[in-house]
């Protein structure tokens, strides 16, 4: 039998000829679809750790009743071999599955070792960059946040498809726009950088509701409040929620003025989109603010290049096919200069 393997690796391996593997996954969800000549089919969308993809099973395939009786949250070991499609991406062949149970089933809703030690190591940095705020308010603000919620932050996705779309994404996107904000703040010393950090522990705590993927899953249910009221509406609610339970009163003669401080940190979670058609209620108008938006941006945007280049298919040589929501086709990197 071969090795298990996980989503990312398998499409990497099968895009350079059929792939035999055996692949644990959690079923996300199973629907009924038909073909546009009415062929009936299932569309089972399979996710892991890092990664998903889409099994198609047509009516006529001998796992098709089986399949049908598939639930939400199920685990898998799903053999067969595997080849990627240009249009549909990675597909199995002549496949079957079984039951996911035991040590198998804890390791694999664990997570691969290297990304829970990534996500500790960024979370340890979260905490430490709160810890660093000068500002008592921000960062008492900030500290409540992480003792209040941070279980539930620790498991939240950055976003359902496009960048850090996975247990734990938003940590990992945290982390690394800190670490964006003390670059810039050490360019430009006029910035505000607690604030600045707070913004970015802030801007999109509203995912806590949007994008939370259920404890001990790799799934990601929608939610009512983050269906009516988005991210950033919900994240403007909990800083006010958060902010009355501060003891302000100790903190009345300090400059700025407590109601100032708030007022700048619902600004940046307010205009970190950038522009209105965006879904911002209003466009950056403090430096803080416009450095919050194009750090967001930055490491979205360079998320996405990294998955691009690791689960993308090619169309020639060193390019590669068009990359949602970016909408270009990638070209290779140049490669690094050798050390000297």
């Amino acid at each position: 039998m071969p090795d298990l393997t996980d989503i990312a690796s398998l499409r990497a391996a099968a895009r350079a000829g059929r792939t035999r593997a055996v692949l644990p996954v959690l079923v996300e969800t199973v629907t009924e679809k038909a073909s546009k000549d009415g062929k009936p089919f299932l569309d089972i969308q399979l996710v892991d750790a890092r990664d998903r993809f889409a099994l198609r099973v047509w009516s006529d395939n001998g796992q098709y009743a089986p399949a049908q009786e598939l639930a939400a949250g199920a685990c898998l070991k799903l053999e067969g071999e595997f080849t990627v499609h240009p249009q549909f991406g990675l597909e199995a062949k002549r496949w079957s599955f079984a039951p996911l149970t035991g040590d198998a089933k804890e390791e694999f809703l664990a997570g691969p070792a290297d990304l829970r030690s990534r996500q500790e190591e960024d979370y340890k940095f979260i905490e430490s960059s709160v810890s660093s705020i000068r500002d008592p308010r921000l960062k008492a603000l900030g500290l409540l946040f992480l003792e209040k919620f941070g279980p539930r932050f620790r498991r939240t996705a950055a976003a359902r498809f496009f960048h850090h779309a996975r247990r734990g994404g938003l940590v990992e996107h945290v982390a690394q726009m800190m670490r964006y904000a003390d670059a810039v703040c050490a360019v430009n010393p006029a910035l505000h950088r607690d604030l600045l950090v707070s913004g970015v522990l802030f801007h999109d705590c509203g995912k806590l509701w949007e994008n939370c993927v259920e404890e001990g899953s790799f799934t990601m249910p929608f939610d009512e409040r983050g269906e009516l009221l988005g991210h950033i509406n919900i994240g403007i609610e909990l800083v006010n929620t958060l902010w009355k339970a501060l003891p302000l009163e100790d903190w009345k003669d300090l400059a700025p003025d407590n109601e100032d401080a708030r007022l700048h940190l619902l600004h940046l979670v307010a205009a970190h989109h950038g522009e209105l058609e965006f879904g911002s209620p209003v466009q950056p108008k403090t430096p803080e603010a416009i450095a919050l938006h194009y750090i967001d941006n930055l490491d979205a945007k360079l998320e996405m290049l990294a998955r691009g280049y690791e689960g993308g298919g090619t169309v020639a040589e060193r390019i590669y096919d068009k990359v949602k929501p970016l909408n270009v086709r990638l070209v290779a990197p140049l490669a690094p200069a050798p050390a000297e």
